[in-house]
């Protein structure tokens, strides 16, 4: 394993772990885009949040990326101006595996960028992380989110019922897709282009 890597940047997108210095931006995201991110984002249900929150969230997410218990990531355009939406290689399902999460802004939807990240995150847990497999978990309405696992190469595997829970504590059914690290090398991700960069600045990929 080289990684993990802390700044992944790719043809349009810079994908790195979140700073707390990231909290006014990801708090202008989240504002302009909260009836969007509640129709499947569950912690949206609790938003707005005030920036002092939002900070003490990003140094948890810090701490955590640092110690390396889970592995959340900003999605910024090229300059790193705008939090375009937030993703993350979440050790949640085990050994040797990650699970990508992922959302996007409203004005941002539709342009690719969530492909883009999953893709290089894709390449990033197989070539760095060394992972055995990679999963997408996804709700079955949500044909949009659908779509970027079908087009990464990911495998339908099964609809789990009842196993997820919204901010209503109502049980909803998901999608599970997987991505095995035997059929990754012919995955439309391993042809990504994209730099990862570790902690130093030194560069991975």
């Amino acid at each position: 394993m080289k990684g993990p890597a802390y700044r992944i940047v790719t043809d349009r997108l810079v994908v790195r772990c979140w700073d707390p210095g990231d909290a006014p931006k990801l708090k202008e995201a989240i504002d302009s885009s909260i009836e969007h991110l509640r129709a499947w984002m569950p912690w949206a249900h609790n938003e707005p949040q005030t920036l002092e929150e939002k900070i003490a969230l990003l140094r948890g997410f810090r701490g955590q990326f640092d110690k390396d218990e889970d592995f959340i990531y900003a999605i910024f355009d090229r300059e790193e101006s705008k939090v375009l939406g937030g993703t993350g290689l979440h050790t949640r399902i085990g050994e040797h595996a990650r699970e990508i999460g992922y959302w996007i802004r409203a004005d941002a939807e539709g342009n690719g960028y969530v492909t883009e990240a999953v893709a290089a995150l894709t390449r990033v847990g197989f070539e760095l992380e060394g992972l055995d497999r990679i999963e997408i978990r996804v709700e079955p309405e949500n044909v949009r989110s659908r779509r970027i696992p079908e087009r990464l190469g990911y495998a339908e595997e099964a609809t789990l019922r009842g196993r997820i829970r919204n901010a209503q504590n109502e049980p909803r059914d998901v999608i599970v897709y997987s991505l095995f690290s035997d059929a990754y090398p012919e995955s439309p991700s391993a042809q990504a282009e994209l730099e990862a960069f570790d902690a130093a600045g030194t560069k991975l990929l």
